[in-house]
């Protein structure tokens, strides 16, 4: 009797040396796929929190991400992937990274969540094996865009939690969004929700398992109140609010909270001007550039920002159709853009030794810390960020 009694411990003792084994390993996956080093950014001011699960079920896949954006514009994302353990783990890292390379060639909110639908599709299609996971299907995400130009925020939800807004008198509004479909269902649309966001608002993300508390039985309503509660005062630190919600110690589920207060770029930090299809204007071009600058006390990066408006002036007067307007754009970069009413994508190419052109882009690149090209109902707008201020 007592050779049984060690016999079954001793199986215990294995599979709760297993289980502490796969767990931890989960959870450092994820905590290293999770790391987020917050930009500085123009647009918003972030504060974001992860609370793994303690239970015995293992760690679920909840990830979030911060992204900078062309124009001074910030992604904000949160997600979801069902399933437990290494594998829901493995899938939303991989899901973050599909959304960083998307996000990175400025698609829409909507655009993204389609390509990124696709991607979990064909993820669980290559799923060939009886019983294997099913590779994200049915996870859930909330993808916004803040532009701090224009102070509009972009909206588009697969099947997630609708994001909380509180503005700087107080005022809260859960938004109602479009909620699409789950991921990987394949050959559904996307909706997007445009809203306008007061200067200094706090933007708030999060999945379920904020809300559903330290216990995981919680009201879902109760715990939209204790976030509401927690947001009450929009001037508080965003780092103090997430630690609220989200204290030390792991809960029954997984949480991510992801806080953000809006900013505003004034007309003080834009330059705009319209400008036509004339090789004359790119003379013009450089010296409305050039006096912005000195305006800006900027001075020192006059010949690189002189050198990119005018070589991308130039290639919209060849290859582009009006009308076509300059931007310069003072964030914690300087960004130059310029806008035209066409679709063509331009591609940087190595020239030969005898081509008279070609070398345009490549000397853009050159020049600035990035460069890329944003696409609009209007056209597009090709844009640069020629050094860090």
């Amino acid at each position: 009797m007592a050779g049984e009694v060690v016999a079954r411990a001793a199986v215990c003792v294995d599979n709760a040396r297993r289980y502490t084994r796969e767990r931890d390993a989960a959870l450092t996956l994820q905590r290293r796929l999770l790391q987020v080093t917050t930009p500085q950014l123009s647009a918003a001011t972030t504060a974001h929190r992860y609370r793994p699960s303690g239970s015995r079920t293992g760690v679920a896949g909840d990830w979030f991400d911060i992204i900078p954006l062309s124009g001074a514009r910030v992604g904000l994302i949160v997600g979801d992937v069902p399933g437990r353990g290494i594998h829901a783990v493995a899938e939303a890292g991989r899901l973050r990274t599909a959304v960083r390379a998307l996000a990175q060639q400025d698609l829409s909110p909507d655009e993204l969540l389609i390509q990124l639908d696709g991607i979990v599709s064909q993820a669980a299609d290559a799923e060939d094996t009886p019983g294997s996971p099913t590779a994200g299907i049915g996870g859930s995400c909330l993808y916004a865009v803040y532009d701090p130009v224009s102070h509009r925020c972009t909206f588009a939800c697969a099947a997630h939690s609708p994001p909380l807004i509180t503005e700087p008198s107080g005022r809260q509004r859960l938004l109602d969004l479009p909620s699409g479909p789950p991921l990987g269902l394949g050959g559904m649309p996307f909706q997007t929700t445009d809203v306008e966001l007061t200067e200094g608002s706090i933007l708030a993300l999060y999945t379920d398992g904020l809300l559903r508390g330290t216990s995981g039985r919680g009201d879902l309503d109760a715990g939209l109140d204790r976030l509401r509660r927690a947001l009450a005062r929009p001037d508080s630190d965003l780092s103090h609010t997430c630690d609220t919600m989200l204290p030390a110690g792991g809960g029954a589920d997984d949480a991510v909270l992801l806080l953000a207060r809006t900013h505003a770029l004034g007309p003080d930090r834009v330059a705009t001007w319209d400008l036509p299809l004339d090789p004359a204007i790119v003379g013009q071009a450089r010296s409305l550039t050039t006096g912005q600058l000195t305006a800006w006390e900027l001075d020192e990066l006059a010949f690189t920002a002189e050198l990119v408006v005018s070589e991308l002036v130039t290639n919209a007067i060849r290859y582009a159709r009006a009308p076509m307007q300059l931007r310069l754009i003072r964030s914690t970069s300087l960004i130059c853009e310029v806008s035209d009413a066409s679709s063509t994508s331009p591609h940087m190419r190595q020239a030969a030794d005898t081509d008279e052109n070609g070398r345009g882009l490549f000397m853009i690149a050159q020049m600035a810390e990035r460069w890329g090209t944003r696409y609009t109902h209007a056209g597009k707008t090709i844009w640069a960020e020629c050094a860090a201020l």
